[in-house]
């Protein structure tokens, strides 16, 4: 029975944690300002549970965004048109790229934070690989597109976190425009493939 309970606890734990940090990245404009304390006191637990559960900073930040992420790859592998399985490659590679824009700026501090911490490199975060292999096969479905992991890479580029942040917050471009703007260059980028 107290294995059940503690487990039970570290999963209540878990949660409390994840909805804390959750909130305080919602309110903050600046990521670096929410300190693992921050979150500890938030969440009402000790920082050596969040420090057991997590890791550090890095590792709360990777949960935190795959957690907010699970939707997202839901619908990507089983949902509807057009993120979903069996739409036409071109229509779900501009689809795609429309999500994971969205994703960002509607996550923009956390996206931020967790770019920057990948490593020195946001290249290097886990959840690229996923976006990066996702878009890739998708590019492969469409005879003739040159070099489809490059091009992959290439449009994801255009979704760096940085530069989200950079043309929403400090250029202050609309989310329709962006969105326009996506669309318009990933247009460009594969027509080269036949349809």
């Amino acid at each position: 029975m107290p294995e059940h309970r503690s487990r039970r606890d570290a999963v209540r734990n878990r949660e409390a944690v994840l909805a804390a940090a959750d909130a305080l990245f919602s309110r903050r404009e600046r990521p670096e300002d929410v300190t693992m304390a921050d979150v500890a006191a938030a969440a009402g637990v000790g920082k050596g549970t969040l420090f057991r559960a997590f890791g550090d900073r890095a590792g709360l930040l990777r949960a935190l965004y795959e957690a907010r992420l699970v939707p997202f790859r839901e619908a990507v592998e089983s949902g509807p048109r057009p993120l979903g399985p069996g739409t036409a490659p071109r229509e779900r590679v501009l689809a795609l790229l429309d999500a994971v824009l969205c994703f960002k700026l509607d996550n923009r501090p956390l996206a931020l934070a967790l770019e920057e911490n990948g490593n020195g490199s946001p290249y290097r975060a886990e959840h690229y690989a996923w976006w990066h292999g996702l878009l890739r096969a998708v590019l492969e479905e469409m005879p003739g597109l040159a070099e489809p992991g490059f091009t992959a890479h290439a449009l994801l580029a255009a979704t760096r976190a940085d530069l989200v942040e950079h043309l929403a917050g400090q250029e202050g471009l609309p989310r329709e425009r962006l969105r326009a703007q996506l669309a318009e260059f990933t247009t460009r980028v594969i027509s080269s493939a036949p349809r």
